[in-house]
């Protein structure tokens, strides 16, 4: 994994998480509504600077970041009526604010796609077949030996299109053969070969435990007009987004299995690292799949996400008087710890399965 790459993919989430935070920050601003701190990245802080009134920090642990508020802060001088105070302002104002970080994550991933269209060109989508990006220890994929990078070009001699829909076919056939055997042509670093692989049976479906991805070729058209330029990007937007729906979704419904894809940090950078190999295109498509990501990871209403923080503000509202605030800090106070915990086991996990821990333990 080229160290290039890697500081592009760690330049592009600390890039998503700035566009984040700023979108709660400007839509406090535009409200009159005071704040006090605008950080990106949690504990102490590395570099801290204030500027009219507001302290700007980057902090040691960059799985994150946050504006804060007068309000949440005890020693702050500001008296506790002060109609500029977020939790003075009323109920859909303060809507605005917490739900304002999700809302710009998702305006920045179609923006990218499409000034990527626009002035980077439409992938002409002229490579064949479907490209891995990922592999699940001890699944089929990994098993039949593929790996990040390999491409399928055909199945059970059946060969792949190109695009979305070729990942459909390819998706639609594992799906259709579990505990079934099929053979998949691929092709490792421009040499094709043919293995067998056995889906497992996943409540009557096929599974792998690959992540997949049309197969981008670095060729663009640059000639297309602004309708087709709008029609590509809104397409792709919307396609990243309902199937990134999807896989949350499967978290409630389908645990055991969703849970096993989930990437903490680690993996989220290899991955970039992977995309941007393929140029801009990759790391275009990398920027808004993680930006919507992020969106729709905020949106769920959990304690210390935008949506849990969403759904404390509206029971207030329909109980007409604030939530006491030993509830309140209880509620986010073991969050904390679940979250903090969930990313170290991402964390281990992921760097356990890079590729020079794997030589080592061989």
């Amino acid at each position: 994994m080229p160290s290039l790459n890697v500081f592009v993919s760690i330049g592009v989430l600390a890039l998503l998480i700035f566009f984040h935070e700023a979108g709660h920050f400007l839509a406090a601003k535009s409200q009159g509504i005071k704040v006090s701190g605008f950080s990106i990245g949690f504990g102490p802080a590395l570099i801290k600077k204030e500027f009219d009134g507001v302290i700007y920090s980057i902090r040691a642990l960059p799985l994150g970041g946050f504006v804060s508020f007068p309000d949440d802060d005890d020693s702050s001088d500001i008296i506790s009526t002060d109609p500029d105070l977020l939790n003075n302002r009323p109920i859909f104002q303060r809507l605005i604010v917490i739900s304002a970080g999700v809302f710009a994550n998702l305006i920045l991933a179609w923006l990218v796609l499409f000034f990527q269209a626009t002035f980077i060109g439409i992938p002409s989508q002229a490579d064949q077949g479907v490209l891995i990006i990922n592999v699940q220890k001890e699944q089929a994929a990994e098993i039949a030996g593929l790996a990040s990078g390999d491409k399928i070009l055909s199945v059970n001699g059946n060969k792949l299109g190109v695009g979305q829909d070729a990942v459909q076919d390819l998706v639609q056939a594992i799906k259709n053969s579990p505990d079934k055997t099929i053979i998949l042509e691929k092709e490792t670093n421009e040499v094709k070969s043919f293995i067998e692989i056995t889906p497992a049976n996943n409540l009557g479906e096929g599974k792998v435990g690959a992540q997949l991805q049309q197969n981008i070729t670095t060729q663009t058209n640059k000639n297309s007009s602004f309708i087709d330029n709008l029609t590509f990007s809104t397409n792709q937007f919307s396609n990243l987004l309902t199937r990134t729906v999807k896989g949350y979704q499967g978290l409630f419904t389908d645990f055991s299995s969703t849970s096993k894809q989930l990437s903490g940090p680690v993996k989220i950078v290899e991955l970039g690292a992977q995309l941007s190999e393929q140029g801009f295109s990759g790391v275009a498509l990398f920027t808004a799949l993680v930006s919507i990501n992020l969106a729709v990871l905020n949106a769920l209403p959990f304690p210390l996400l935008d949506g849990g923080q969403f759904l404390l503000i509206l029971i207030e509202g329909i109980r007409n008087e604030p939530i006491p605030e030993k509830i309140k800090l209880a509620f986010m106070q073991s969050s904390f710890l679940l979250l903090v915990s969930l990313s170290i086991v991402l964390i281990i996990r992921d760097v356990s399965q890079l590729s020079i821990f794997e030589q080592l333990g061989n």
